[in-house]
């Protein structure tokens, strides 16, 4: 454990040369919430309540999904998997003494945890600036539960992402995966809008698969709704990270055999 922790935190020191993306990041987190507060201001109009939302509640869940969607740092995995196997580089990967999802595990959690920061303040900053009365639920078992999930959420995306990332041992270029799993994850895990403004059947069918705890309910559960969910939430996404350590395995242990290296 010692040698995932030393990656952490140099993972999180190396952020700091980063400032640029940085800033835009707490900008792009800013500018997700003004446009919801714009675009829901103008549906609310006089209606007090849309879908058991009222206007701060709504304003509440996008601050909230907004936060946890931007920590979530774990699409660089892919990208350098793929640009180190097909540069002939991922030897690098291979010699040193860590596992090398483990390795892109702790990498992914040192730069959340950096970003965490800065996405938290910017957070505060906008309750205060815009006088938003920010709706919280007080109840400690949703708060625990919501905070598991997040956890878990996080670790199974970076499960996902290298899953994506490593499949470059197969495919010249994995853009067309990338791009599919980003426009997938945005509208599956309620950062475009409310789930619960689908169709019920929909919204049942999206209890299968993991996306629907990764923000979308954890956010929920911090407004204080959904809380009947939150240990089934909990038990299905262990179990899909539970699939995935498995499933990277097979898929990485079946496809390095392809990798041929030029440097490291």
């Amino acid at each position: 454990m010692k040698k995932y922790w030393e990656i952490i935190k140099i993972s999180f020191k190396g952020q700091i040369a980063w400032r640029f993306d940085v800033a835009m990041n707490i900008l792009f987190t800013v500018t997700r919430i003004l446009f919801a507060y714009i675009l829901w201001g103008a549906i609310f109009g006089q209606r007090d309540t849309v879908a058991g939302f009222t206007f701060q509640t709504m304003l509440s869940y996008y601050i909230i999904n907004s936060f946890l969607s931007q920590i979530e740092m774990s699409d660089g995995v892919s990208r350098e998997l793929s640009r180190r196997i097909r540069g002939g580089t991922f030897s690098k990967y291979m010699v040193i003494p860590a596992n090398v999802q483990g390795y892109f595990m702790a990498q992914s959690g040192g730069v959340t945890a950096f970003y965490l920061i800065f996405d938290l303040l910017a957070t505060v900053i906008w309750i205060l600036v815009f006088r938003i009365r920010f709706s919280f639920t007080t109840d400690v078992t949703m708060i625990l539960a919501a905070a598991g999930m997040v956890l878990l959420g996080l670790v199974f995306m970076v499960q996902l992402n290298y899953f994506l990332g490593i499949l470059a041992f197969k495919y010249q270029d994995i853009n067309l995966f990338l791009m599919m799993k980003s426009n997938l994850v945005a509208f599956v895990t309620g950062t475009m809008i409310p789930l619960v403004l689908l169709p019920g059947t929909i919204v049942s069918a999206m209890r299968i698969f993991p996306f629907y705890y990764v923000a979308y309910l954890p956010s929920m559960l911090l407004i204080g709704k959904n809380g009947e969910e939150a240990i089934m939430g909990l038990l299905l996404l262990s179990a899909w990270i539970l699939l995935f350590l498995a499933v990277n395995k097979i898929v990485y242990r079946c496809l390095r055999i392809r990798f041929d290296g030029v440097g490291i």
